[in-house]
């Protein structure tokens, strides 16, 4: 997908947003703030994102969003448990409706044979109490993994607003 594609997909979730009076907040790891980034790109986005986290190292994670050192000594960094973990603790600070997370092994080095280089997990969460997390296998070098990181978790943002519309008026 092309900068000017993930443009218009981020436009297109502003205009839910706004029609839900809502807003997201993201936490991001090995994408880097790639998705806050596309995000803010799209003109008048101030209107409905507020925050974006970027915790690239455990120590960030604890300290800006609340991951617990024992779901990190238990699941690692790259798990289902520490994405939920961000989302949740991204909505808790940002008071944001919607939050999208991201953890995962861009390379060229990291991987392991349980979670290989391109193994990326998302979470989701909403301020009513939804919360999802899965798992990816992407293909690529790190950059291709990132930028594809970044398209799926804007993609699956946009699926899950559109599944989860808010009473926040």
């Amino acid at each position: 997908m092309t900068d000017e594609q993930l443009g218009n997909l981020s436009a297109e979730i502003g205009r839910l947003l706004q029609r839900q009076h809502a807003s997201v907040v993201t936490a991001e790891s090995c994408t880097g703030g790639g998705i806050a980034r596309m995000l803010t790109a799209t003109p008048g986005s101030s209107a409905w994102f507020g925050y974006g986290f970027v915790t690239y190292s455990n120590e960030a994670k604890k300290k800006l969003i609340g991951v617990q050192q024992a779901t990190l000594d238990t699941y690692g960094a790259v798990s289902d448990a520490v994405v939920l973990e961000m989302a949740r603790g991204a909505l808790k600070i940002s008071g944001a409706n919607y939050a999208i997370s991201v953890s995962g092994i861009a390379g060229p080095d990291g991987g392991t044979p349980q979670k290989p280089v391109g193994t990326v997990y998302f979470g989701f969460a909403t301020s009513v109490g939804k919360s999802e997390a899965w798992r990816q296998h992407l293909v690529g070098d790190r950059q291709q993994i990132r930028h594809l990181a970044t398209v799926w978790a804007l993609q699956n943002l946009r699926k899950q607003i559109l599944e989860n519309k808010l009473d926040t008026v």
